[in-house]
C-alpha cells in the first residue's frame, strides 16, 4: 500500500523535529524534508497549528498501534495489568526523541495535549485516589516510572542503554505480575 502524501508530510515533520527540535517545524523546513514546495504543503495544511495538531495525532496513532502490538490486543480487551505493562514497554523502549519533544511541547496546548491524554487514559489511567488502595498505588507508581524515564531522556542529552531500558520495562511488568498474582 502506498503512503499518502499527508502521511509523508507528517513523517517528514517528525524527522525535522527529531533532528532539530519542535521550533524548527516551519512550512519551509517540512516542505523541503518532504520534497514538496511550500504551496504543496499548504494544500494539505492551512496553518502551522493544523500541521502541529496532525503531527500529534499521527504520532499518537502510532503509539496506539504499538500499544496494541505490545499487549497483543486492543485496550478494551486487555486487563488493567496488561494495559499498564504494554504502556510501560512502549513508553520506555520505543519512544523517539521527536515524540518526547512533541509530547512536552503539546502539554502547553490543550488540543495537542488532549490527543496524548486520550491514549494515556486508555492504557494507563491515573487513579482518582491511590492512597488507600495498594494495587492502585502500584499502578500509579508504574506509570510514574514509565513516564519518568522518557521524561528524563527528553530533558537530558543522555540516551540510556537499550539493555537498561528493557530491564526497567521488564521490572515494572514484574511488579504488575506480582500484584495481580
Amino acid at each position: 500500500m502506498r503512503t499518502s502524501k499527508r502521511t509523508q508530510i507528517l513523517e517528514a515533520a517528525t524527522r525535522v523535529v527529531q533532528r532539530e527540535g519542535v521550533k524548527s517545524v516551519t512550512f519551509d523546513s517540512v516542505a523541503a524534508e518532504a520534497g514538496l514546495t511550500k504551496g504543496g504543503l499548504l494544500y494539505h495544511f492551512a496553518s502551522r497549528d493544523d500541521l502541529a495538531q496532525e503531527i500529534h495525532q499521527h504520532l499518537a496513532d502510532r503509539w496506539e498501534a504499538d500499544l496494541v502490538a505490545a499487549a497483543g490486543k486492543p485496550a478494551a480487551e486487555a486487563t488493567r495489568e496488561e494495559r499498564l505493562a504494554a504502556y510501560t514497554r512502549v513508553a520506555i523502549q520505543s519512544a523517539t526523541r521527536a515524540e518526547l519533544l512533541l509530547m512536552l511541547e503539546g502539554s502547553t496546548n490543550t488540543a495537542h495535549a488532549a490527543v496524548w491524554e486520550a491514549v494515556t487514559e486508555r492504557w494507563a489511567p491515573s487513579p482518582a485516589s491511590a492512597a488507600d488502595d495498594p494495587a492502585a498505588l502500584d499502578r500509579f507508581i508504574v506509570r510514574l516510572a514509565a513516564d519518568g524515564l522518557w521524561l528524563y531522556e527528553s530533558l537530558t542529552s543522555e540516551r540510556l542503554d537499550p539493555a537498561l531500558r528493557r530491564a526497567v520495562a521488564d521490572r515494572v511488568a514484574d511488579v504488575l505480575a506480582h500484584r495481580e498474582g
